[in-house]
């Protein structure tokens, strides 16, 4: 299947005080983590969705239900394999992602690089494939209160 196709995804979580925060597959340290039945990681959860939207496959809910004990804690990276065998079930494979996260903390310049060979790792596509951006809500939400990404991915 030669076609390109486009899908758009979008996670957001609460803080949680008592957790590790993991963004792209990137632990922060000095940070409250994120609330949620796995790792709380928005970024791989918007890229999932992304890409299951991309490939008409459902959304990451229907495919990894809060309600089933086997994911609980599961990390986002591993989450998007899973994902990305989905697609290939499907008769697709990822191609690109670009991605932007809406946090006021913590910065995310510095883990960028680490991030985006965590993606592609998870995704199976180079490096160059993945974009990671960021921005601050500048006091219109999410002001530490949690973590927001916004995706879009491209698959095949």
């Amino acid at each position: 299947m030669d076609e390109l196709r486009v899908g758009l995804g979008f996670d957001v979580h609460s803080r949680d005080a008592d957790r590790a925060l993991w963004l792209g597959g990137v632990r922060f340290d000095g940070v409250p983590g994120l609330a949620g039945h796995s790792d709380g990681d928005a970024v791989c959860h918007a890229v999932a969705d992304a890409l299951l939207g991309a490939a008409a496959q459902g959304d990451i809910g229907e495919h990894f239900p809060e309600t089933d004990p086997a994911i609980a804690g599961i990390a986002g990276v591993e989450l998007l394999r899973r994902t990305v065998s989905i697609l290939a079930a499907a008769g697709h494979a990822p191609v690109a992602c670009d991605l932007t996260v809406l946090c006021d903390a913590p910065p995310i310049a510095p883990q960028r690089d680490a991030m985006r060979e965590q993606l592609a790792d998870a995704l199976g596509v180079s490096v160059e494939s993945v974009s990671v951006k960021a921005t601050r809500p500048e006091g219109l939400g999410l002001s530490g209160d949690g973590v927001g990404c916004l995706a879009v991915a491209t698959v095949r």
